[in-house]
């Protein structure tokens, strides 16, 4: 019998990241195609411990079901932790939500809010993530261009008159993927209210802002959500392990009670002893000198991309990031964009092309993504060498 995939799922393909992952079990393979932190990063010590002491004084808890909002103490640390890093954060009315990972915080309030047909506004790139789970909803995708600071107001304004039917916006403000992009100051007010006066939502994605390494820091929308239209999205899988797999969401009750119903439906709760895990962390590790160390080791690491591509392809723009993970390399317009993905390939480089970040695939596009996080300080050196390489094969 021929199978007959769901409208919402027919079209859908796998990750091209994700599918570029199965590659680089080639240990030979330089991995600036995907977004892992560094092997240098994960606080294994301070987690088997933490482990161990779970499982000799609370292992029922641990391994028993609990409820679909979270793990109560959790809860509590994770509001108290994001409070910490953005004062003013949550506001009278909100609440919070503990989901697998940023991921399902995104894909879940999506399936909450948008309907068949309505339009989610995001920035052009954005996260392959978050427009896959828009496109799981049926829903059209606008995008609007990122520029230096941030996504374009007059983009927006103009999106935002020519789609009456817009629901959502998805930002990801902080050292944005895929461009590496910080949102002004003066662009979050402005992102705010054009949102506010349109009844607009603003999903505002943060999983990098505790990886800031340079430059000030600029407080998130959803300090300024005095109306209650901003769900902001965290995660630990930066600064803490992506493997436990915890995310969190910060939203309007309301929302958040529909989050929950369909949480239900998905996962009944994020894993209990990834939780627990996670709670221990923040209760009981020194978070301000782990972030320190973090920020630290990226700020090395993207100096070090940063000088390679400048000396090994001159003839390509990019601008280098204050925080997170990656930088958006653009070539030169001439350039077969995929012929030089291939050929990056051949060279044993994994980069992505910059198209599998576009809410319209079609749209011209000449960069590619390079993550700085993943590979070891000599592999970055090596692979942005062998990059330059590859770029003087192809016609000037």
């Amino acid at each position: 019998m021929e199978l007959t995939m769901s409208k919402r799922m027919a079209a859908m393909q796998p990750s091209a990241i994700r599918e570029i992952f199965k590659n680089l079990t080639d240990p030979t393979v330089i991995p600036f195609a995907g977004g892992n932190p560094s092997q240098e990063a994960f606080p294994v010590k301070e987690l088997e411990n933490i482990s161990r002491i779970v499982f000799e004084n609370n292992p029922i808890t641990a391994l028993q079901y609990s409820i679909s909002e979270g793990y109560p103490q959790l809860r509590e640390a994770a509001k108290q932790f994001a409070n910490s890093r953005e004062p003013g954060l949550t506001h009278p009315g909100d609440g919070i939500i503990i989901t697998s990972g940023a991921q399902q915080a995104i894909d879940l309030a999506a399936k909450c809010l948008v309907n068949d047909e309505d339009v989610i506004l995001c920035e052009n790139p954005s996260f392959i993530g978050a427009l896959n789970a828009f496109r799981t909803c049926r829903a059209k995708l606008v995008g609007i261009d990122v520029e230096a600071d941030g996504i374009s107001l007059e983009g927006l304004e103009a999106a935002i008159r020519e789609n009456p039917r817009a629901k959502l916006l998805y930002v990801i403000p902080n050292f944005q993927n895929p461009t590496g992009a910080t949102m002004s100051q003066q662009k979050r007010q402005g992102v705010y209210e054009l949102c506010r006066q349109a009844g607009i939502v603003i999903l505002e994605d943060n999983p990098y802002g505790d990886l800031r390494f340079t430059g000030k820091h600029i407080p998130a929308i959803k300090t300024m959500d005095s109306e209650g239209i901003v769900c902001y999205c965290g995660t630990f899988s930066k600064i803490i392990s992506p493997g436990l797999r915890v995310g969190y969401a910060i939203a309007p009750t309301a929302l958040l009670d529909k989050m929950v119903v369909a949480k239900q439906c998905n996962d009944v709760h994020t894993a209990v002893l990834s939780q627990i895990i996670c709670c221990q962390f923040l209760q009981s590790c020194n978070m301000a000198g782990h972030l320190g160390a973090l920020q630290k080791l990226y700020r090395g690491k993207c100096e070090l991309m940063v000088q390679g591509l400048r000396q090994h392809l001159p003839r390509a723009s990019f601008t280098a990031p204050e925080g997170g993970f990656f930088i958006w390399c653009t070539l030169p317009a001439d350039i077969d964009l995929m012929a030089f993905v291939r050929a990056a390939g051949e060279a044993k480089v994994a980069v992505v092309p910059g198209t599998t970040f576009l809410p319209q695939e079609n749209t011209p596009c000449t960069a590619v993504r390079l993550n700085f996080s993943a590979p070891t300080n000599q592999q970055i050196v090596e692979g942005v060498e062998r990059l330059g390489r590859v770029l003087d094969r192809f016609p000037r």
